[in-house]
């Protein structure tokens, strides 16, 4: 088999003997469910990266390395007799078919709009067919980011009616929410829990603000920190360039420096 063109059967081929207990690799087998979640986190991290870095060559190697991801969960869900990578490929077909009936059965879904909500009311459908759950928020997982967290908490209630109706009242949430975190600020005595508090709330308002005007909050706060990272690698060129120690300058050189990075960038 190794020596066969590559194909998603090699690649299961390979898994099985890296898991191999006579001649498999020691790392491998050493792993389970549990152990390797922090990798596929990271892989699917990378995968975002190469896209965000528009590094398709890299984006290609990245996939390679998370499809691995899920060839390695699939071996493991054999071993113990719960699944196989045929049940995982069976379970995602029967999924995309169900939750599409506008492409494979005779639905009409015209607009963006119409496919979401079918494409919720089918997750709707599957949730309650478990019988476990008592919340639309109860499978949302904790794992996730938590800006991703918050903008599916969000979506889930939106999708019921708990929302917002025009982009005023959202913006009006955070502006309320800058306030009170202000409030806190400015108090007699300053409560470092409430402050917390309301920070967090601040944040939650923030990002509805982008799921109203369809962006991905963590994708837009990705691209914050990639835009202050150049921004702060310019002044700290300029330093290293003129032999300077960052530390001794003032915060008014410091700040010229940076309206210069902006115009840089």
């Amino acid at each position: 088999m190794h020596d066969k063109p590559a194909s998603i059967e090699k690649l299961i081929w390979i898994m099985s003997q890296l898991r191999d207990p006579i001649k498999g690799c020691p790392w491998d087998l050493q792993q389970n469910f549990q152990t390797i979640v922090p990798y596929t986190l990271e892989e699917a991290y990378e995968v975002a990266e190469a896209i965000e870095n528009q590094d398709y060559a890299e984006l290609e190697n990245e996939l390679g390395d998370l499809l691995f991801q899920v060839v390695f969960y699939a071996r493991l869900g054999e071993e113990q007799q719960r699944f196989n990578f045929d049940n995982v490929v069976a379970a995602i077909c029967e999924k995309l078919i169900r939750r599409h009936p506008h492409v494979f059965a005779d639905v009409d879904l015209l607009t963006e709009q119409e496919v979401k909500a079918n494409w919720e009311n089918e997750k709707a459908k599957e949730r309650a067919s478990k019988n476990q759950q008592k919340s639309l928020l109860d499978d949302i997982p904790n794992s996730l980011p938590a800006l991703a967290q918050a903008a599916k908490i969000q979506k889930r209630c939106a999708h019921v009616g708990f929302d917002w109706d025009n982009i005023s009242d959202v913006l009006a949430k955070v502006k309320e929410e800058v306030t009170e975190v202000e409030q806190e600020l400015c108090a007699a005595e300053v409560d470092d829990s409430k402050v917390a508090e309301e920070i967090g709330d601040l944040l939650f308002a923030v990002v509805n603000l982008a799921r109203h005007v369809k962006q991905d909050p963590e994708q837009l706060l990705r691209q914050g920190n990639r835009k202050f990272s150049k921004r702060f690698q310019f002044i700290e060129q300029h330093h290293f360039d003129h032999d300077l120690d960052i530390k001794q300058s003032s915060l008014v050189e410091l700040e010229q420096l940076w309206q210069q990075a902006k115009l840089c960038s």
